[in-house]
């Protein structure tokens, strides 16, 4: 902790700024972590697996109670506004899948490209600490007096150094976190591109299939 509290001594002002930015982005990380491994996320392939049981054997009502049972995660609420049209034809099932899922993706993605941008900013609030360090620095070297120009100097190359470390501190794991996000996002929105156009194609099927067998 003692360690700590000199860093931001020396550090100055840049150093809060850059603390501010990290709190942002931690805040962000764990909101999008919760939401897209808790609530938005599901076993795919098993949650389709039985939904299209349930629709081969003409069991739509149990099939939307299925999506009822993950009220939360993304794919259901898709899976769900399709079967819910299932009876309406094929143009309304298509339009009723890509309805949901324009409202479903971008709350999957929101605020995570927010974090390059947080990275970015802590790495340039630590490059303008070090460049204010560096002026301090060669400014003391100008106008201080023998005996203050020795602290003076060390000062300013101390604002320089923290600032720099502590803006990559933040950055550097900020990025990380974008990647690993961005990948959990990419593999949900994957997940209802492949299995929204598996469900519409069945559900198409299955209609064409019901009105031959009644003709």
């Amino acid at each position: 902790m003692e360690l700590i509290s000199d860093a931001f001594q020396q550090g100055g002002f840049w150093m809060f700024l850059i603390l501010g930015i990290s709190i942002i982005a931690l805040a962000i990380v764990l909101e999008r972590f919760v939401f897209l491994y808790f609530k938005y996320s599901i076993n795919a392939n098993a949650f389709m697996s039985q939904v299209q049981k349930l629709v081969l054997a003409n069991n739509l009502d149990r099939a939307i109670k299925q999506c009822n049972q993950a009220p939360d995660a993304a794919l259901p609420k898709v899976v769900k506004a399709g079967l819910t049209r299932a009876n309406k034809g094929e143009e309304a099932i298509q339009n009723a899948i890509e309805e949901a899922s324009l409202e479903v993706v971008p709350m999957i993605g929101r605020r995570i490209p927010a974090l390059l941008a947080l990275a970015n900013i802590a790495t340039l609030l630590g490059l303008l600490g070090t460049i204010a360090g560096l002026i301090e620095a060669f400014a003391a070297l100008e106008t201080a007096t023998a005996e203050n120009r020795q602290q003076m100097l060390a000062k300013g190359i101390s604002t320089a150094m923290y600032t720099t470390a502590f803006g990559l501190i933040v950055a550097i794991p900020t990025m990380l976190a974008h990647l690993i996000l961005s990948g959990m996002s990419k593999r949900i929105i994957d997940e209802i591109d492949q299995h929204s156009v598996k469900l519409g194609n069945l559900l198409v099927a299955q209609a064409k299939g019901g009105r031959a067998a009644g003709e």
